[in-house]
């Protein structure tokens, strides 16, 4: 397909441009509402007709685009942002997303974002030797008192028990 499509000759189409000149040519004959749409249509099925292969490209109202869920919410899970916001920039709606989230994760956003939030401040207290307040707000956490009592409900102690450990 030639990109540049309108640039070929074709008598149809130009046709259509010729009959377009005494509407934007003088500023007392403007389109009415009614012949507004209908050269519209024109214009579709004058298109069309020219390149049929356009049909599918602009017609095709199938699934919009909708970015890899997995891979997305891997690398953004920390951000303390809705789960409808997560849904938005994904490009589902909120029902659609939490069914592809079900469907990817085998679980429910808010419960998936808090274990994964947990178990990446389980590893940065353990393994690199950071303090809870210092990585809570970083993790999707608004607050130190509900980080250590989700903390301590998945793992069944407190944040604080893994700072006691020295490193060796």
């Amino acid at each position: 397909m030639n990109p540049i499509f309108l640039s070929q000759k074709n008598e149809f189409l130009q046709g259509f441009f010729t009959s377009l000149i005494p509407y934007a040519g003088k500023s007392q004959t403007k389109i009415t509402d009614n012949l507004g749409p209908i050269k519209v249509e024109e214009a579709i099925e004058l298109v069309l007709y020219t390149m049929p292969e356009l049909k599918e490209f602009l017609f095709d109202f199938s699934e919009p685009y909708k970015i890899d869920l997995e891979k997305f919410m891997t690398h953004n899970f920390y951000f303390n942002v809705p789960v409808e916001k997560f849904a938005h920039i994904t490009g589902r709606s909120l029902a659609g997303f939490k069914r592809d989230f079900q469907k990817t994760f085998s679980t429910s956003p808010r419960q998936w974002l808090q274990d994964k939030r947990l178990t990446e401040a389980h590893y940065q207290i353990e393994s690199n030797h950071k303090k809870p307040s210092e990585i809570y707000l970083d993790l999707g956490f608004e607050s130190l008192p509900h980080f250590s009592f989700a903390f301590k409900k998945m793992f069944g102690y407190p944040p604080t028990k893994l700072t006691l450990k020295k490193p060796i």
